[in-house]
């Protein structure tokens, strides 16, 4: 029922009522009622009039535009009652009248109703849509524009009538469901089959299906193999593309689809000679037209000749399974699944080889194989740095209690401080194993970088030597990041000393900052920066470049372009662990002969009030008293390192009972009468651990102070392990005068 139609009844309802209701007063209500509702429903009527004829001119228009279109062109309604049909579109599927147009596509899409209200719903929200639909055997572009509620205009161009596009009637076709169900075989499937197949297991004998793998197929003249392509389509449905192959008993490659095939194929000779390829295989590889060539010129990577594998192929043995390659593009990294099949032509044998773009594959493997190579390395790296602050804790440690005995004026004092200060560099070394592998110790501090670069901007101009100029930009309104300063002016050498070392023959290198806001996730390089506001610091020089088959691979250890003895390749890996360290992200981007630029991205700190507090006085000197007082239970399974502390502590009068693991302090603390003021423990230890026994002994004394000892980060005792109350860390390597003033500190 019409909104007209509606009022003229209420009207008709209110007459009615105004003629047997009692009461002046009511009457008069209902007839002024009735007047409104009458003229109401004269109004609407007139406006549904308009509205039907300016509908009507606008059908007749849009048809007189779309009648000679080849595409299948339809207007409707807002429920798809079709008001006209073009030529090509009732050719086709000569529609009943008053037809909706759900049901004169129901023959071409498995689910008309849901598609077509899809489509309606988002041209009504964006004004028009356009989308590619594949059904069963031939594809769609729809596009949709919505005029008005009662003017809907439809139009589907098969992908045939697209340009370069292939006829796919001749190709056997079939799509599943979900579970192996044959929702659709096209003819020239049903030809193949020679019957109408309800199950996957119906038309493949040997599942399941493997995209462009050869299977054995069921026909009407018995078992043949064919070579499968699958493609999901969408809703659960997965479109297979079907090509016979011939028999090896004779007879060509008939297939006549070879070159219309959406797949990637070649024929190759078993010496590797191309010599067929399709248009989808050329585009893939980069051929021309008449290029032919060997295959071993646009793939490699088997680690073995590739003649090898494909002789092997020829006589049979094995030629089904599938390798990975890399083909030898120079604009782009891609790689291919190929698996071959063996056939004869007369007399003669041949190859077909079936070609995957495995790219995305390779490149999800490479992220697991890269993050746990890190990973390994990482933790060699933060086990070797463990084991040197060991030797070096003992070195400088002994070296300090030599330094003890000798004053200035001693011959020996000037090699003692040769060896202390050597032992001191080493231990920056092993930083930057600590950094890489992101167990540094950091000491985070909210900081403005503007200020640090500029403090650091003497030393970066005297290690860019007079050929580099140095130039610093910097955003007037950057805010603060929370990181290590120490580390953070290391990153920024690294990267300036590369970018001098790039430009041999001087050059230009700036450094700039500035201030960064992400309204939505930034993706690169396998990694997802999250949106927030960042402080971007980029360092671009005018270098020599990076190749592209390098990039990705600067930050990876011990790997350097420098020649040997210039450079070990820990370098950027240092960076990489240290900003990773900080929460930030570090990218690179590089053009040969025209230089490099690192992007670095910290996250913004939030609080900045903290950066404008005024500063907190530095501490006055601690003057520490001659001798202490207080008994010591050392624990320490590295013994060199055991008997310097001990000594150490020993000269400043402290009573120290030494134990080397945590079994022998717990023995140790049995007896009751036994006073211990302080814990002086290991973090890593055999057996186990200073954070496990430390808890075990503060069962019975509990305010006894410890202090913790490793040559790894202050995370060795483990992320969301329970802090320890009453504790420092101290890590290794430590002097004699660290030690001491812990130890006091703790026991004051």
């Amino acid at each position: 029922m019409s909104g007209a139609s509606l009022l003229l009844v209420l009207a008709v309802v209110t007459l009615i009522a105004s003629l047997v209701v009692e009461g002046h007063s009511m009457r008069v209500g209902l007839l002024a009622a009735t007047g409104a509702f009458g003229t109401m429903a004269v109004g609407w009527a007139l406006y549904e009039m308009v509205s039907r004829g300016r509908i009507a001119r606008r059908t007749a228009l849009l048809g007189d535009l779309v009648e000679d279109d080849p595409a299948l062109c339809f207007l409707s309604d807002a429920d798809g009652v079709l008001h006209y049909v073009n030529c090509a579109a009732r050719a086709r599927f000569s529609p009943a009248p008053n037809a909706t147009l759900a049901d004169v596509l129901r023959d071409v899409f498995a689910s008309s109703e849901g598609v077509l209200y899809r489509l309606y719903t988002k041209a009504q929200l964006q004004g028009s849509a356009l989308e590619d639909i594949t059904s069963h055997a031939e594809g769609f572009r729809v596009f949709v524009r919505a005029f008005s509620p009662g003017l809907v205009f439809w139009r589907l161009e098969p992908e045939t009538q697209r340009p370069g596009a292939r006829p796919r009637g001749d190709v056997p076709i079939i799509s599943l469901g979900r579970h192996g169900a044959v929702l659709f075989m096209n003819a020239a499937a049903r030809e193949l089959v020679g019957q109408r197949a309800k199950r996957l297991e119906d038309v493949i004998a040997d599942p399941p299906l493997r995209s462009g793998g050869v299977h054995l197929m069921n026909t009407a003249q018995g078992t043949r193999r064919v070579l499968v392509q699958t493609a999901n389509s969408g809703a659960g449905r997965v479109e297979v593309t079907l090509s016979p192959i011939a028999d090896e008993t004779g007879g060509k490659l008939s297939v006549g689809s070879f070159d219309e095939l959406p797949v990637p194929l070649l024929k190759v000779a078993p010496d590797g000679t191309i010599l067929r390829a399709n248009p989808e295989a050329r585009r893939m590889l980069a051929l021309d037209r008449g290029a032919g060539g060997n295959l071993a010129e646009y793939m490699e990577g088997l680690g073995r000749a590739l003649s090898d594998w494909l002789q092997e192929a020829a006589s049979g043995r094995g030629p089904h399974r599938s390798e990975f390659l890399r083909l030898t593009r120079a604009d782009q990294e891609v790689f291919v699944q190929v698996t071959l099949t063996r056939i004869v032509e007369d007399g003669t044998t041949a190859l077909v080889a079936v070609l995957n773009d495995a790219t995305e594959l390779k490149t999800l493997e490479a992220q697991f194989v890269q993050s746990q190579k890190m990973q390994a390395i990482g933790q060699l790296a933060g086990g070797v740095a463990h084991d040197f602050n060991n030797l070096l804790t003992a070195i400088s440690g002994h070296c300090d209690l030599l330094l003890l005995r000798h004053d200035q004026g001693d011959p020996d004092y000037g090699d003692l401080v040769q060896i202390n200060q050597n032992a001191n560099r080493a231990a920056a070394l092993v930083g930057q194993l600590l950094a890489f592998s992101r167990k540094q110790t950091m000491q985070p501090e909210v900081m403005d970088l503007r200020d640090t670069l500029s403090d650091l901007t003497h030393l970066l101009n005297r290690l860019v030597g007079e050929k580099v100029r140095l130039t610093l930009r910097h955003d007037p309104v950057l805010p603060p990041v929370r990181g290590d300063r120490r580390q953070l002016e290391q990153v920024m050498m690294n990267l300036v000393v590369n970018a001098r070392d790039a430009m041999p023959e001087g050059g230009e290198i700036v450094v700039e900052t500035e201030r960064r806001v992400l309204r939505e996730a930034m993706k690169r390089d396998r990694a997802v920066v999250t949106p927030g506001t960042y402080v971007a610091v980029r360092v671009s020089d005018e270098g020599v470049g990076i190749p592209s088959d390098k990039l990705q691979k600067v930050f990876e250890p011990f790997f350097t372009t420098k020649r040997t003895g210039e450079g070990t390749g820990l370098g950027l890996s240092t960076v990489y662990g240290i900003v990773k360290q900080t929460g930030g992200f570090i990218f690179v981007d590089s053009v040969v002969g025209q230089g490099t630029c690192f992007t670095l991205l910290f996250p913004a700190h939030e609080a900045a009030a903290e950066l404008a507090a005024p500063e907190d006085p530095p501490p006055a000197e601690e003057h520490l008293p001659p001798s202490g007082s207080g008994v010591v239970l050392l624990v320490e399974d590295e013994a060199p390192v055991r008997a310097f502390a001990a000594r150490a502590l020993r000269l400043r009068g402290y009573t120290v009972i030494e134990a080397e693991t945590a079994e022998d302090a717990l023995d140790t603390l049995e007896d009751d009468k036994l006073s211990v003021d302080v814990f002086v423990t290991d973090v890593v230890m055999p057996g186990m651990d200073g954070p496990t026994w430390v808890r075990k002994a503060r069962e019975k004394r509990p305010d006894t102070r410890v202090v913790f000892v490793s040559g790894y980060a202050e995370d060795a005792f483990g992320e969301g392990s329970e802090t320890i109350p009453n504790s420092v860390f101290l890590p290794k390597p430590f002097s004699l005068s660290d030690l001491t003033e812990t130890v006091n500190r703790q026991l004051s």
